[in-house]
């Protein structure tokens, strides 16, 4: 695991080494343990190493034969041993045993088109000095960040948004952001830097510019093919699938621990761990104090049944004290209140391990989320109370103790949607009319923050609509919320994390399944359930979803309440100059006076102020249009 950076001068023109240097030092806390640089005409490549294979020859950058190709690297390829050896035998010569080296040679051989054939997570840049071409891929989950900005002279990029140059506040990306409490791809918070979208590779050439492709599109396609097979046979496979992910993600020169959250999903990478691992297995987990959100007895009975190493954590509503911290990890509005227990957990494993295996992705691939219960029902009922009532936990929130109402309100608002707008409206932060309010004369009115989920949608035309909708938030949402946040709050502790839900052995079997064995009725994950029902206690197989989420509702009307009064005081909101104060108070008020639950919408509005803190400069001015010059 590393952080990587780079500039290209567009003019050939030299870099300069300490400005390499500065941003190189920004990532130190994605890889302490070494850096490396690379200086040639017109590039700059450096790196921070945080070492997991190869500890002692693994350096980077690494470069070919005639070093005429250089490569870095962040992430981890798991299918490494079996590339090089093909490799080796068609006649290239390796000098170390890392997983970086293959890269350059594959990339001799297949160009761009390289990485697809790796099986891993990978954020990778490769400069080629024959063709005055530089190369960047990202992984096809989008498990690993690449950021770049392309300015009139340079192209710039790296691991993180830190090491680049900021510009100008991009209030499109602010719509998204309030919609979203994320900013999904390609957008970053600034106008002119992207982020490479999951799957795609980026080649600039003195004469075409900078190219932007996709080589592997991961999720539900048209031609899916549904498995005919009988549950039993298909949850055996399944079994078999998730232990050679496993197996493969165990992989290192260090000891790799696991996340252990309670659920199923971490359950089942802690017990096959432990199966295949030759050490004793260790685990991390995180509790509250209010028992509606605590799953540290779920997780000791996993503990227990296979012997881990357990070690656990119980949050306190230090919010406060965090919260500003993850405006400077985080580099851009990030509200998913789930980074605090992320950033605690990783806190604790890094203090023992420097790698974990995670459970992301299972709920996405194998349909554990209640809006999936309720798109599926949406289309067969009617907005009757009689109806609603089962549906009370289906619907999206920060707090288990949200009124029937409320819940029941938002699920029939939802009903006389398309089916794509309907699944966003479940789980939509603020609506059309509140961005409206919040951002006032400074709104991008041709900003439309759903476009990027309806254009994921018409890829899968064709597909079941349970698929389609899977896919949207496998493609979207778990990239840009789910994986940012694991992804930053790890490497804040420099700790890796991998995933091995998202391998392609086991999502392509995911993808191919029919709709029945994922969801049905009131029924979640049926398949996985079954398939690991033989590994894990009756209580995890069998227990409700309760989601890596914290009290935030009951926080922000008690502990965390003068928190937020402070941060969002009229003042404060005007003198950022982004929102409209009055609609600000507006959203507290309502929250602390137990009219609805806004937590999330309050996390997104505390989040973003506090990013807004860390600039130096005033919101930009604005156009005549409204939106930002």
């Amino acid at each position: 695991m590393c952080g990587i950076c780079g500039v290209v001068s567009l003019s050939g023109a030299p870099i300069d080494p300490d400005r390499l240097e500065r941003m190189n030092a920004s990532l130190i806390h994605r890889g302490p343990d070494d850096e490396g640089s690379y200086q040639g005409a017109g590039v700059a490549l450096a790196m921070r190493r945080l070492s997991i294979i190869d500890l002692a020859s693994g350096q980077q950058p690494i470069a070919n034969e005639d070093a005429t190709v250089h490569v870095i690297q962040n992430g981890e390829i798991y299918n490494y041993r079996e590339l090089r050896a093909g490799l080796a035998a068609r006649g290239h010569t390796f000098r170390t045993n890392s997983d970086t080296e293959v890269l350059v040679h594959l990339y001799e051989e297949r160009g761009a088109r390289f990485a697809e054939e790796l099986r891993g997570m990978f954020a990778v840049a490769i400069w080629d000095q024959r063709e005055t071409r530089l190369v960047l891929a990202r992984d096809p989950f989008g498990i690993k960040p690449l950021y770049y900005r392309v300015d009139d002279d340079e192209l710039t990029f790296a691991s993180e948004l830190k090491a680049l140059p900021s510009g100008e506040v991009d209030f499109a990306a602010i719509e998204s952001f309030l919609a979203f409490n994320v900013i999904p791809s390609p957008q970053t918070i600034y106008r002119g830097t992207r982020k490479l979208p999951a799957g795609h590779v980026a080649t600039w050439t003195p004469v075409e510019g900078l190219q932007l492709e996709r080589v592997r599109r991961v999720g539900a396609t048209p031609t899916q093919n549904t498995r005919p097979e009988a549950a039993p046979v298909l949850a055996e496979e399944l079994r078999a699938r998730l232990r050679d992910s496993v197996r493969a993600h165990l992989v290192a020169d260090v000891p790799v621990g696991v996340l252990l959250s309670g659920g199923v999903d971490s359950a089942t990478l802690c017990a096959l761990a432990a199966q295949e691992s030759e050490e004793r297995v260790k685990t991390f987990s995180i509790g509250y104090a209010e028992q509606s959100f605590n799953e540290l007895d779920n997780a000791r009975l996993v503990a227990t049944r296979y012997g881990t190493d357990h070690h656990e954590l119980v949050v306190e509503p230090d919010a406060a004290k965090l919260l500003p911290a993850f405006a400077r990890i985080f580099d851009e509005p990030f509200a998913d209140s789930a980074a605090l227990p992320t950033y605690l957990v990783s806190q604790l494993a890094s203090e023992h391990v420097k790698v974990v295996l995670s459970g992301e992705g299972g709920d996405e691939l194998f349909g554990g989320y209640y809006t999936y219960v309720a798109d599926l029902l949406a289309s067969k009922v009617a907005p009757a109370r009689s109806v609603l009532r089962p549906l009370a936990e289906a619907l999206p929130s920060s707090s288990s103790r949200v009124s029937f109402d409320y819940k029941a309100k938002r699920f029939t608002r939802g009903l006389g949607l398309p089916s794509l707008e309907r699944h966003h409206a479940w789980k939509e932060i603020f609506s059309p009319d509140a961005r409206a309010e919040l951002l006032g004369a400074r709104r991008d009115a041709d900003a439309d923050p759903l476009d990027v989920l309806r254009e994921r949608y018409r890829e899968t035309q064709g597909c079941p609509e349970l698929a389609r909708l899977q896919d949207v938030d496998l493609g979207v949402l778990m990239v840009d919320d789910l994986l940012t946040r694991t992804d930053r709050a790890s490497m804040a502790h420099s700790l890796e994390v991998r995933v091995p839900f998202l391998d392609p052995i086991v999502s392509s079997f995911a993808f191919g399944l029919p709709q029945d064995l994922k969801v049905k009725r009131f029924a979640k994950k049926r398949l996985l359930r079954q398939a690991v029902a033989p590994l894990l206690p009756a209580p995890i197989v069998e227990g409700a979803k309760r989601g890596f989420s914290i009290p935030a509702a009951k926080w922000l009307r008690g502990e965390l309440q003068p928190f937020a009064r402070d941060v969002l005081a009229p003042s404060m909101v005007q003198r950022h100059g982004f929102f409209e104060p009055a609609a600000v108070t507006s959203v507290l008020d309502r929250h602390v006076a137990g009219e609805e639950d806004l937590s999330r919408q309050l996390w997104g509005l505390l989040s973003f102020t506090l990013w807004a803190e860390t600039r130096s400069t005033a919101a930009p001015a604005l156009t005549s249009s409204g939106a930002s010059g």
